[in-house]
């Protein structure tokens, strides 16, 4: 290996609503001991969230995707376990498919009474939940100029990863709603551009001398360094409902990252786009996940979404060898295949209906779905690469 080449390690935080099993409603406010059990079981590796009716769960530093997975699935296993206990249980979608944002109550914790209180309305209506994945990359320069070139493909794992059809009972019509209730809070969106790290830190400063933010975590980009980690976090994506999608858009993200890194290192770059051609593209992943195809900008057309991943997986191969992480990789075939986590609840919902359900009753059948697939594949075992 070139004693160059960044460490690529992961860790991947993944948020969970928390319903109860009678109704399927959000639970409004979960027993505290609840909490308590799941940090007897994880550690630090599971926090509160903004809403008491979220929980979030965080790997460990992991070497390779197999570690991912392994990670992921304890976490997700005992989170299941411990909301069992109070007749509860996770599901990974990033919108519930029909409580009501207003009944909820946030979580009492400085950050987030500051965070409700500067937001308002903006804040109380984040019932949403998010895949962040952070990937290990020491050099603060190498960091911004893969922000800048990993934004092009942004919306293409967004259109992978879409969760969120419904919201307050109502379809949507788009298949990740959540990146509308997000985008409504400042500092959110495709990432800037900088031409060095010191640039970013410079524009980074300026609100904190203004007193707007009290460092860099209050920055929410789609894309950005994380403050906290030497990482560049990704944190465009809906939660997962299936673990194995997780793993695979996990992957396909961690060699696009060494993809661009091969490049550099023989003075070679992706071109990149202007943020309003790639905001295009993200709200037609926004819209339509991958049903509807994307801009091809070399080609100036709307091309199918399978085609421009093929491509893409074609551009990463020889990365997912080098990763050892081909089958991993090609995982991404199956979510096109069966469609997202969106596709499946909008094909439970409708099928519900046509059985003759209520609407009330076909959105029940919509959780159940989820509470059964949020759970599905955390017992299989994957090989570790050495």
């Amino acid at each position: 290996m070139n004693r160059s080449e960044p460490a690529f390690t992961i860790g991947v935080e993944e948020e969970y609503l928390l319903v109860d099993k009678e109704t399927r409603a959000l639970v409004i406010d979960p027993p505290d001991t609840l909490m308590a059990e799941a940090r007897a079981k994880c550690g630090s590796q599971v926090a509160s969230e903004l809403l008491r009716c979220q929980i979030e769960v965080g790997t460990n530093v992991c070497k390779n995707i197999q570690e991912v997975r392994a990670d992921l699935a304890r976490l997700r296993k005992n989170i299941i376990d411990v909301a069992a206990h109070h007749g509860l249980a996770p599901i990974a979608a990033s919108t519930h498919p029909f409580s009501n944002w207003t009944e909820q109550k946030h979580t009492e914790k400085v950050r987030y009474d500051e965070l409700t209180h500067e937001m308002q309305a903006a804040a109380r209506r984040l019932v949403i939940c998010g895949m962040h994945v952070h990937v290990g990359i020491d050099d603060d320069e190498l960091r911004i100029d893969l922000m800048n070139q990993l934004t092009y493909f942004l919306p293409h794992l967004l259109s992978l990863s879409c969760s969120s059809p419904f919201w307050n009972g109502r379809d949507t019509g788009l298949k990740s709603y959540r990146l509308t209730i997000f985008d409504t809070l400042p500092r959110t969106g495709l990432p800037e551009r900088f031409a060095s790290f010191a640039e970013y830190e410079r524009h980074v400063q300026v609100l904190i001398d203004a007193g707007l933010i009290e460092d860099s975590t209050k920055i929410w980009w789609d894309l950005r360094p994380s403050g906290r980690y030497p990482t560049l976090e990704t944190r465009i994506m809906d939660v997962c409902t299936r673990l194995d999608d997780t793993i695979a858009l996990t992957a396909l993200l961690v060699c696009i990252m060494r993809m661009l890194w091969r490049l550099r290192t023989r003075n070679q770059r992706w071109r990149m786009y202007t943020p309003m051609l790639i905001r295009e593209n993200r709200w037609r992943a926004m819209r339509y996940s991958f049903d509807e195809g994307m801009i091809d900008f070399a080609k100036g057309s709307v091309v199918p979404c399978d085609e421009l991943i093929e491509e893409m997986l074609a551009h990463v191969a020889e990365d997912a060898q080098a990763l050892g992480c081909e089958q991993e990789l090609a995982s991404i075939r199956n979510i096109f295949e069966r469609g997202t986590s969106a596709h499946q609840q909008l094909k439970d919902y409708e099928d519900a209906r046509t059985a003759g359900k209520s609407v009330a009753d076909s959105l029940v059948s919509v959780v159940d779905t989820l509470i059964a697939n949020t759970a599905a594949g955390l017992s299989q075992r994957h090989r570790v690469r050495k």
